[in-house]
């Protein structure tokens, strides 16, 4: 009885050990893979950087597809996919060009057309206009900004976008102003950049159909959108 009293005297000493090392200020934290995953989901991914899924790349790694904004735009390439990491040695291991570091994330441009999202020239939706970042161009009907007759105006789509809109951009042919009408996924008109400049901001953007094209008119503007552009079929 004495021998395992004994023992369970050292013992309480190591337990007791074990627990103030624990405690002790300043002691090493630990570290692995499972802490690396904790950092990569606890980051705080700027709105700047568009997140696409959940891992790149594959589903639960820290790293992330970044998608199309005006602080990207410039990194985007037809033929790789354009990745976010938390770090620069996870950025590394994807043996892609190290972009740039934005807000603590290291921007990367990986090689590969199967790895590109869909809508970047990978077969699973549009292909960029070359020099662009259309889906399409072509020129519409359009009529009324600012008392302008019935003319024809150059125009580019941006479809199926991560928010699901679609965005086409008309410019009129004094080459200074534009108007940009906004979809949403089933084809309808939701909104316009209207602006109190030019006065279009006091009217309703409308939307109506004419066989294969959406009418859209604001106050006196009006500008035909043929189906085969808005919705790529």
């Amino acid at each position: 009885m004495q021998k395992m009293g004994a023992i369970g005297s050292s013992f309480g000493v190591t337990a007791s050990a074990m627990v103030l090392a624990a405690c002790v200020p300043g002691a090493p934290a630990p570290s692995g893979p499972a802490t690396e995953a904790k950092s990569a989901i606890e980051l705080v991914w700027p709105a700047s950087l568009p997140v696409v899924g959940d891992g790149f790349p594959a589903t639960g790694d820290p790293c992330r597809r970044i998608g199309e904004s005006a602080t990207t735009i410039d990194f985007l390439d037809d033929s790789a996919s354009l990745v976010g990491c938390p770090s620069r040695a996870e950025a590394e291991k994807l043996g892609g060009a190290i972009l740039k570091e934005i807000d603590g994330v290291t921007l990367v441009s990986v090689p590969g057309g199967g790895a590109a999202m869909p809508g970047d020239g990978d077969g699973q939706g549009d292909a960029r206009v070359a020099g662009t970042d259309y889906n399409a161009t072509a020129q519409l009907r359009c009529a009324g900004y600012r008392g302008m007759e019935a003319t024809i105006c150059d125009a580019g789509v941006k479809r199926n976008r991560q928010d699901g809109q679609t965005l086409i951009f008309i410019d009129w042919p004094d080459g200074v102003n534009s108007r940009i009408l906004i979809f949403d996924q089933a084809g309808k008109i939701v909104a316009a950049n209207t602006n109190e400049a030019d006065g279009s901001s006091r009217y309703p953007v409308l939307g109506r159909r004419d066989g294969d094209t959406m009418i859209v008119t604001i106050g006196p503007e009006r500008y035909e959108v043929p189906d085969a552009f808005l919705k790529g079929d």
